[in-house]
């Protein structure tokens, strides 16, 4: 989301904050799709906080987590079993089926 400057510098710095997040978070969901783990652990942490443009969701946060892991990132499957304190049993299956939604997608823009 870009604010647009209406009466200054204030809302031209807001804007421009606004913009590098959101393209910080855009920039690691495309490293995410060609199979980066470490932007798939950054979107956990993102997620998982709320920050760099995403809002708090432990859903997403734990479908980044575990893509993560799964791709070799060793602090990933801790940070995943820390949210899951906080989660339901159908949330955690919620992620799961989101991550393994991503990686079948991500199988598809492969062939």
């Amino acid at each position: 989301m870009q604010l647009i400057s209406i009466t200054g510098s204030e809302f031209e710095a807001m804007a421009t904050t606004e913009t590098c997040v959101d393209l910080g978070l855009a920039r690691w969901l495309a490293a995410a799709a060609e199979g980066d783990m470490n932007a798939c652990f950054d979107l956990g942490v993102a997620y998982s906080i709320g920050s760099n443009g995403a809002e708090c969701d432990l859903i997403e946060a734990h479908k980044w987590f575990n893509l993560a892991a799964a791709r070799g990132h060793d602090e990933a499957a801790n940070c995943r079993a820390d949210i899951s304190d906080d989660m339901t049993a159908r949330e955690i299956a919620e992620a799961q089926r989101r991550a393994r939604q991503w990686l079948a997608q991500e199988r598809l823009r492969a062939a």
